[in-house]
């Protein structure tokens, strides 16, 4: 690999995220993330990105879900953004860190108030007889935060991926397609192509 020549990959990856933002029909900032159990075993799953900047890619969840567990064992990660409409993907790889208590505190009282007694509600990825189940649960929680805010539970927080590698791929006629990769190295970035 080479020293590069291209933009930052951050700023790369925010050019593209607005560019999908215009064209893609439904969530833009949907992306793949992939993690691995304490076994090794594999899982993927799609999340939404609710934030982004030179520190990396955060997404929220029940810590005690099948991804939280995951993160708590390994904390590694991979992220795969595909834009159809725009034939493009990115794939991102990296270390997990945990968002402060207070990023999470913000992004949870942003969210609308009954999907904050959502996540009080759900036992993320633990097995439940059936929707009555979760019903009730929403109950309880109305009943207990009947007015006022909704304050975030000590069980859900966010995840940061700080990045280490990035490639961006883009399509490109007769199977020729466009494959730029950004390395971290030395404090900064390397970048370089791959065959497609």
């Amino acid at each position: 690999m080479s020293n590069p020549a291209a933009p930052n990959p951050f700023a790369l990856f925010q050019d593209w995220l607005a560019e999908a933002e215009d064209t893609e029909p439904n969530d833009p900032n949907a992306m793949t993330l992939a993690t691995v159990s304490d076994t090794g075993q594999p899982s993927a799953r799609m999340v939404l990105l609710k934030g982004v900047d030179d520190r990396g890619f955060v997404f929220y969840t029940n810590l005690a879900s099948h991804k939280g567990r995951d993160l708590a064992a390994n904390p590694v990660a991979a992220l795969l953004f595909h834009w159809k409409s725009l034939r493009r993907q990115v794939r991102i790889e990296g270390g997990v860190e945990r968002v402060s208590d207070a990023e999470a505190d913000e992004y949870f009282q942003s969210r609308p108030r009954d999907s904050r007694i959502g996540a009080w509600a759900s036992k993320q990825s633990s097995p439940m007889d059936g929707m009555f189940e979760l019903e009730k649960r929403v109950a309880k929680y109305l009943v207990k935060f009947p007015i006022g805010e909704v304050p975030r539970p000590d069980f859900w927080s966010g995840f940061r991926v700080v990045p280490d590698r990035f490639e961006f791929w883009r399509d490109k006629p007769f199977r020729l397609h466009e494959r730029t990769v950004y390395q971290r190295a030395d404090g900064g970035w390397q970048t370089g192509h791959l065959f497609p």
